[in-house]
């Protein structure tokens, strides 16, 4: 029987193969950047996930200067497929259900209003609607809170932007930045 972690190593190679040979059969172009474009913008505008714009760059810094030069797909087909590509491959990069959390940095800001409940938070790459769970690494503390924004932007180490409600409970509004651990639950 093969272990959680092995599964996880193999399932994580299959998909960047996918993805390899799906960018390597895209014609890849190039965008230049102007002032006030962000990621989330370019990605969209090129059919793609933010994830898959910053591995078409190497995983080049988040941070984005007017005059960079990025990695754009050609589009058409080849970009439709990328972001089936990487919407599949994005459950196999460490959810809960497979014991493996993200880890990195979580800030707050004011959060986008849900009717649901005050404990939201922004992420790059997971679907609107999807709850997780952050915990703060040093303390032990944890929230649960429901994804409803994109973000953070400009600094990789940063992986959730949470609310002012939930970095409360987490107790991080007097640290500004804390080591959290983020746990897909439904």
């Amino acid at each position: 029987m093969t272990s959680p972690a092995v599964r996880g190593v193999r399932a994580a190679a299959l998909t960047a193969g996918m993805l390899a040979a799906v960018l390597g059969s895209a014609q890849a172009g190039s965008y230049r950047v102007k002032s006030g474009d962000t990621l989330w913008g370019i990605a969209r505008a090129h059919g793609v996930s933010v994830q898959t714009l910053l591995d078409l760059n190497g995983g080049r810094t988040q941070l984005l200067r007017p005059g960079d030069v990025l990695t754009v797909p050609g589009g058409g087909a080849a970009a439709q497929a990328t972001v089936r590509v990487a919407a599949m491959a994005a459950p196999q990069q460490g959810t809960a259900a497979q014991g493996a959390g993200q880890r990195g940095q979580a800030v707050y800001y004011g959060g986008r209003r849900d009717a649901r409940t005050v404990m939201t938070a922004a992420h790059l790459t997971l679907p609107f609607g999807t709850w997780v769970r952050v915990t703060h690494e040093r303390t032990g503390r944890s929230v649960d809170v429901l994804i409803n924004d994109r973000g953070p932007f400009g600094v990789p180490s940063r992986i959730i932007d949470l609310s002012r409600e939930a970095a409360s409970v987490l107790g991080i509004l007097g640290e500004g930045v804390a080591p959290v651990r983020v746990d897909v639950l439904r």
